[in-house]
């Protein structure tokens, strides 16, 4: 008996794709990045960045390729998030694409520039997302899900400050993360019994308080500098 059924002469193979989740912060709302499609299906309708995955290219370099040509945005740490197939998550055919995800900076944000696909490009709110594309809406939850769950085990939030950073600006974006505040006493003791920070010699001054002292990120020998 055959290990595998052959299939019939007119059944086809899926499609694999790749979609990207880019996160930053702005005016202290988190926001992720979309591009409004020229093509059908959903023709008008804003999307995550994305598309088909070449016969000789790996996901990886895939995702990089259509991030770049979709965005303008290279050369930033991607992490794998989860694949997606249900059968009719695309009306065209049956196409299952793998997700990828990144946090950065609000001062990357000026690179952005649409590829030919799409009429235009924007940073959208999180809380404000409504009628996407696909199954996007779904993907863009799984990554936040994904970020709160990574919260409590590793510096993922340092991937959207500064290279040096106050406490309380930290504790921010972990705050925009969570969609809730957080403690301020317990939180600064959490964080400081952590080897990934350092204090740096320098302090910076909001407003008629005290200077608050910087820290740093201090990746260990085997990181890459990301922690996402």
């Amino acid at each position: 008996m055959p290990d595998s059924i052959p299939t019939s002469a007119g059944e086809h193979h899926p499609a694999i794709s790749v979609d990207l989740v880019v996160l930053t912060i702005l005016d202290d709302v988190l926001h992720v990045l979309l591009v409004k499609r020229r093509n059908a299906p959903f023709a008008g309708c804003w999307s995550l960045p994305g598309g088909r995955v070449h016969i000789q290219e790996s996901l990886e370099d895939a995702a990089r390729r259509a991030l770049s040509e979709k965005t303008g945005i290279s050369h930033i740490f991607l992490e794998q998030l989860y694949t997606f197939g249900e059968p009719d998550r695309d009306p065209r055919q049956r196409i299952i694409t793998v997700a990828y995800y990144a946090l950065i900076p609000v001062d990357t944000t000026t690179v952005l520039r649409a590829g030919h696909a799409e009429q235009d490009i924007a940073w959208t709110p999180v809380p404000e997302l409504e009628c996407l594309a696909f199954d996007h809406e779904r993907i863009i939850e799984t990554t936040l899900q994904r970020l709160r769950n990574k919260l409590d085990y590793t510096p993922v939030g340092l991937e959207l400050l500064p290279e040096e950073f106050t406490l309380s600006e930290l504790q921010r974006v972990y705050e925009i993360i969570l969609g809730k505040a957080i403690d301020k006493r317990n939180f600064r003791k959490k964080i400081r019994g952590k080897d990934w920070i350092a204090r740096t010699e320098g302090f910076r001054r909001d407003g008629p308080h005290r200077p608050a002292q910087l820290y740093r990120f201090v990746p260990p020998a085997s990181s890459n500098g990301s922690y996402l």
